[in-house]
């Protein structure tokens, strides 16, 4: 890739993360806080997607 789009690319990310911070910094600190069953309803979907993926490479092998 040419330097010079390189470059280019890398001010357009830094421009990005700049015009971003605000609203990340606002949506952190007055977003919903986390209850104590809500890390265990976002586990018990992601492990049955890595259990059905495993079972399938295991089909596959």
């Amino acid at each position: 890739m040419n330097i010079w789009l390189q470059i280019a690319s890398a001010v357009v990310v830094v421009m990005m993360l700049f015009y971003m911070y605000p609203a990340a910094k606002h949506w952190l600190q007055n977003g919903p806080k986390a209850k104590k069953g809500d890390w265990l309803s976002a586990a018990i979907p992601l492990l049955l997607v890595v259990g059905f993926v495993l079972l399938l490479i295991a089909m596959v092998k």
